[in-house]
């Protein structure tokens, strides 16, 4: 018999945005029929990070990120790449877990497009039915690598980036695995 997996409540993504960003990895991301592992994220902090969208404070583009946690905050990178962040953290605590890559879809621009992810789903609540995270296990302490954050310049050297062992950061992405990695296809 199989067991059903559970969605990640609105109390998982309700604590410090590192804690978060860890425990994701190895979770299983859905949005409509597509789901896959999630194997690299970085994290942002509500105080003292100058690369968090927030460190400036509250805007109309943040307003999502100020509470309460477990809501999807979407933007354009670069005018051409949509970006998905998760808000974590307490209400008016603003920090955010950037998806970096997933098994199938390395690199955050190409995981919006693989999951169908824009601008739309702004604000989307995450512990909802269209968009979220299925508790699928986890990935191992020793399988967790921790590097400072990439492709920004501000606070560049925060060691809050988490990548699956296997799925080492190179150009373009997320390295994939060959084959059909598992948890992949059809809800």
């Amino acid at each position: 018999m199989v067991k059903a997996l559970k969605k990640l409540g609105r109390e998982f993504y309700a604590r410090p945005a590192e804690v978060v960003a860890r425990e994701l990895l190895g979770k299983t991301l859905v949005h409509g029929e597509v789901r896959d592992r999630i194997v690299e994220v970085e994290a942002y902090l509500p105080e003292g990070d100058a690369a968090a969208h927030v460190y400036r404070g509250r805007t109309e583009r943040t307003r999502i990120l100020f509470g309460p946690a477990g809501h999807a905050y979407l933007y354009l990178n670069y005018g051409m790449h949509w970006m998905l962040n998760i808000s974590a953290d307490r209400d008016d605590r603003a920090g955010c877990v950037l998806l970096r890559g997933t098994e199938r879809f390395g690199g955050p621009g190409l995981l919006t497009r693989g999951f169908g992810l824009d601008g739309r789903h702004y604000g989307l609540d995450v512990c909802g039915g269209q968009l979220f995270a299925l508790d699928a296990g986890g990935v191992a302490e020793e399988d967790v690598l921790v590097t400072p954050r990439i492709g920004i310049t501000q606070a560049a050297d925060f060691p809050l980036r988490y990548v699956a062992r296997g799925f080492e950061k190179r150009k373009g992405g997320v390295r994939a695995r060959r084959g059909t990695p598992p948890g992949v296809g059809p809800v």
